[in-house]
C-alpha cells in the first residue's frame, strides 16, 4: 500500500520557501508525493500550481503543477522582509499539518523554515524554536534533533547554550532520554531492529582515563553500562576526533554526541547541501532542510533546493520503511 503524501509547510512567507517549494516540485514530482500548505498568492510569480481539496488528491497523479492546500494569509508577500501580520498564518499552517500527519492524512511532515522573531511580535508566539511547537502540538514532553544524510546521523545531546554550560546541563538523565529516543527511532522510523550506537565523550580523547576530565567516568560510563544491560548496543565514550571519519563510521548507525558543535560540524563538513534535520520522538514522522529563511537571496531565484530535496526524500523513505 502506498503512504499517504507529504505535508509540506510553508514557512515564513518572506523567505525562501515559496520558491523552494515549486523547485523540488519541478524535480521530484512523479518521486515523491507532497503537498504544499500556503497561501497560493505568496508563490513566485508564473509558479505553476493546482489547488486541491484533500491531500489524497495528489496520488491521483503528478500532471500539472505544485499541488497546494490552500490556507489564506493576511497580506501579501515582501521577499526578505518579514511581516508580523503573517505570523499566525503560518503557525495555523503548521498546527493543519500536524492535524493531517496525526490523522494519518499526511505520511509524514516536512517543514520550511520559519522566523522566530516575526512569530513573537505578530502572534505572541512563544516557543524556542519549530521543534518545541511541534512537541507541543503533539502532546509529548522529549523531543531530539537529530542531523542526518546518507553518510551520517548525529544526535546532539544539548543543543542550543554556552559551551560553558554544557558540563552542567549534561545529566544521568538527558543523556538516557536522548539515547532511549535515538534507539527507538531508529527501530521504528529507519527499520534499523539492532541500532548500533556510538556515543562522544566529552572532553578530548573521552578524557583520557580522568586525567582529561571526569565527565566519561562519572557520567557517561554509568550511563551506557545501564542502557547496555537493557541490550542496547552502544559504543563508547569515544574520542569526537576519531568517531568520524569513514572507517569509523561503519561501525554505527548514528552518534549521540555532548554538544551542538561537536555533533553539527562533522556532518556539515561531510554533507553540508543534504543534511537533514529529523525530529526524533514525535508520534509522526518531521522532516526539514538544515537551513534558515535567508531573507538576503529570497525572491531572487537563487535558493539551492538539495536540502529541502533531501527533506522530502528522507520522510518518504521514512514513511515507506525503507530508510535504513
Amino acid at each position: 500500500m502506498i503512504p499517504a503524501p507529504i505535508a509540506l509547510t510553508c514557512g515564513e512567507p518572506a523567505g525562501i520557501g515559496p520558491e523552494l517549494a515549486v523547485a523540488v516540485w519541478d524535480i521530484l514530482r512523479g518521486e515523491v508525493p507532497f503537498f504544499w500548505i500556503g497561501d497560493p498568492a505568496h508563490l513566485p510569480a508564473g509558479a505553476a500550481y493546482r489547488l486541491i481539496d484533500s491531500p489524497d488528491e495528489v496520488l491521483q497523479g503528478h500532471k500539472g503543477g505544485l499541488p497546494v492546500l490552500p490556507h489564506a494569509f493576511a497580506g501579501d508577500r515582501t521577499p526578505g522582509t518579514a511581516q508580523p501580520a503573517q505570523a499566525q498564518g503560518v503557525i495555523d499552517v503548521i498546527a493543519r499539518a500536524v492535524a493531517l500527519a496525526r490523522s494519518g492524512a499526511a505520511s509524514a511532515l516536512c517543514t520550511l523554515p520559519i522566523h522566530k522573531q516575526a512569530l513573537q511580535e505578530g502572534a505572541g508566539f512563544s516557543y524556542p524554536g519549530h521543534t518545541e511547537f511541534l512537541a507541543h502540538l503533539a502532546d509529548v514532553d522529549e523531543v531530539v534533533m537529530m542531523l542526518a544524510s546518507s553518510q551520517l546521523r548525529v544526535v546532539p545531546a544539548t543543543i542550543h547554550i554556552p559551551l560553558s554550560e554544557v558540563p552542567q546541563a549534561l545529566t544521568a538523565e538527558l543523556l538516557t532520554k536522548r539515547i532511549r529516543i535515538t534507539h527507538r527511532a531508529l527501530q521504528t522510523q529507519f527499520g534499523i531492529p539492532a541500532p548500533r550506537i556510538a556515543v562522544a565523550g566529552l572532553n578530548p580523547h573521552a578524557g583520557e582515563g580522568g586525567r582529561m576530565g571526569r565527565e566519561e567516568i562519572d557520567l557517561i560510563i554509568p550511563v551506557l553500562d545501564s542502557l547496555r544491560a537493557e541490550g542496547m548496543n552502544l559504543i563508547g565514550p569515544m574520542s569526537a576526533d576519531t568517531m568520524f571519519h569513514a572507517a569509523a563510521r561503519e561501525r554505527y548507525d548514528a552518534a549521540v554526541c555532548m554538544y551542538h558543535d561537536q555533533a553539527l560540524i562533522p556532518i556539515k563538513t561531510l554533507d553540508f547541501d543534504q543534511g537533514v534535520n529529523v525530529t526524533l520522538g514525535l508520534p509522526f514522522i518531521r522532516t526539514s532542510p538544515d537551513h534558515g529563511t535567508a531573507f538576503d537571496i529570497a525572491g531572487k531565484g537563487l535558493a539551492n533546493p538539495s536540502s529541502t530535496i533531501a527533506a522530502l526524500r528522507m520522510a518518504w523513505a521514512m514513511a515507506q520503511g525503507t530508510a535504513a
